[in-house]
């Protein structure tokens, strides 16, 4: 079969289609036919800095999250032909991941879903929506009655966020560095749009939001906390900023009065909250967004542009 195999830290001109075995299903393990596979900026650091670690067994096959059919269930309760993603759990680190056409997966981390969608569009799913749908609904405890935030509103997650929040009902106020992404942040859902300048608690709101979410991370969290109402919530899930740690962190004096800090953290998903998300993605009739669809054999393009940046959405490997 096709695969993409990392021997060591590289350049993405030098990634290659290879020619790699069928893996062998053992017990505990399922092989899934890989259809399509989202992309990560997790993947393309993988690529150009921890390769080289001890805590990477290389050659490994990078991808973190793919959609596909069950091959061979094993000893799994899977049925041949199953509709399935798969996300987290060590993939692309620990063992092969979902640049590949066969995907030897631990049945812990596949789940079976219940949707219409091609699988293209299925791909722009499992960790960019899960990421969201979780954040929102097990951490902020988002429902119709709140004023969202979305700090970050143009990642993948900040706009998936904006749809699913938009779809029970919520206000939505998106937040984003450029005026340009306005129209298309209000397009999916955004009731309002803001110019983040890193000083949004000094801004003065038509409503001032009860809950945020914070895809920047450290670098604006604290601001992000004085921002909220009292009482108030704040999930930090992101770190766009690529401040990755609180210095010199006080809870005390860093968490405002009546305000409530929580943090969504996604590499334990479960069936229950997998059916949970496509529940509403189906009866909201949300349409997944990505922005670009590459073929194995074009993946040198394809992490030259995850690496860069600027695709302005979810970057989808189709191995169909």
């Amino acid at each position: 079969m096709k695969a993409i195999v990392l021997e060591k830290c590289c350049k993405a001109e030098e990634l290659s289609v290879s020619e790699i075995p069928v893996p062998e299903v053992k017990p505990g393990w399922v092989l899934v036919k890989v259809k399509a596979a989202g992309l990560n900026h997790s993947e393309a650091l993988l690529r150009m800095f921890e390769a080289d670690n001890a805590y990477i067994q290389t050659p490994i096959v990078p991808g973190i999250e793919c959609v596909g059919e069950i091959e061979d269930p094993s000893d799994s309760a899977f049925q041949k032909g199953d509709k399935v993603i798969a996300l987290m759990g060590g993939m692309g680190r620990s063992f092969d991941g979902s640049y590949q056409e066969y995907a030897l997966l631990p049945e812990h981390h596949v789940f079976k879903v219940d949707t219409d969608l091609d699988w293209i569009s299925l791909a722009a799913v499992p960790e960019t929506y899960f990421t969201a749908f979780g954040s929102l609904f097990e951490c902020l405890m988002l429902t119709k009655d709140d004023t969202l935030l979305v700090r970050g509103a143009t990642s993948t997650v900040g706009q998936a966020a904006i749809q699913l929040a938009k779809a029970i009902g919520a206000k939505v106020i998106a937040a984003c560095r450029r005026e340009v992404s306005f129209e298309k942040l209000q397009a999916i859902g955004a009731d309002y749009c803001t110019i983040d300048n890193g000083e949004l608690s000094r801004r003065i709101f038509k409503a001032k939001p009860n809950k945020i979410l914070e895809l920047i991370g450290p670098k604006t969290l604290q601001d992000s906390l004085q921002t909220v109402t009292h009482p108030g919530y704040v999930c930090s899930t992101g770190v766009l900023g690529n401040v990755y740690t609180v210095q010199n962190f006080d809870p005390i004096k860093y968490i405002p009065n009546g305000v409530f800090l929580t943090g969504f953290y996604s590499n334990y998903p479960k069936q229950s909250i997998i059916d949970q998300l496509f529940k509403l993605i189906r009866e909201a009739d949300i349409k997944p967004l990505y922005s670009k669809v590459f073929t194995l054999d074009e993946i040198v393009e394809a992490h030259s542009l995850l690496e860069k940046g600027g695709a302005g959405g979810k970057i989808i490997l189709n191995l169909q």
